[in-house]
C-alpha cells in the first residue's frame, strides 16, 4: 500500500511539473522575445551611428564601393570615393576596430574609433590610426550614414 501511495505522490508531482513546464517555457520565450525587441529598438536609436561608421571603415578596407556608398550620405559620396581611390594600390586590413558615439553637434552624431588600418605598399608596412578623425553621422530616411569627418 505504501508503495502505491508513494507512486501516486510521485505521479502527482510529475503531473504538476509537467503542467508548470509549458508555462515556464512560454515565460522564457516571452522574455527572450521582449529583450530582442528592446535591443533592436535601442540599436536603431543609439548604436546606428556607430554601426554605420564601422560599416564605412570595413567597406574602405575591403575596397567595397557599393557598401561604402550605402554607408555614406549623398553629400559625402564623392569624398568617400576619393578615400576609396587612395587605397587602390595598397593592401588594407582593419585591426582592433571599436567605435563609440561621443556626442552630437546639432543633428550630427559624432563617432570616434580606435584601431588601425594596416597597409602594405610594395612590401612596405604602414599604419593609419583610426583615432585621428571623428566621423560625422546623420540619420536620413531612417538610415544612419557617414556624412563627413573632423
Amino acid at each position: 500500500m505504501r508503495l502505491l501511495a508513494a507512486k501516486n505522490k510521485s505521479a502527482a508531482r510529475n503531473d504538476k511539473i509537467f503542467m508548470e513546464e509549458p508555462v515556464r517555457t512560454k515565460s522564457i520565450i516571452l522574455m527572450l522575445a521582449l529583450s530582442i525587441l528592446l535591443s533592436a529598438c535601442g540599436a536603431s536609436a543609439s548604436g546606428g551611428a556607430r554601426t554605420a561608421v564601422e560599416g564605412y571603415i570595413t567597406a574602405l578596407a575591403a575596397k567595397d564601393e557599393a557598401a561604402l556608398i550605402s554607408n555614406s550620405c549623398a553629400d559625402w559620396e564623392d569624398d568617400a570615393l576619393i578615400e576609396l581611390d587612395s587605397f587602390a594600390l595598397v593592401e588594407v586590413s582593419v585591426n582592433d576596430m571599436s567605435c563609440t558615439e561621443t556626442g552630437t553637434d546639432g543633428e550630427v552624431t559624432l563617432v570616434d574609433c580606435q584601431g588601425k588600418f594596416q597597409m602594405s605598399y610594395g612590401g612596405e608596412p604602414q599604419e593609419l590610426d583610426l583615432s585621428a578623425r571623428t566621423y560625422e553621422v546623420i540619420q536620413q530616411n531612417g538610415d544612419w550614414l557617414v556624412c563627413g569627418v573632423r
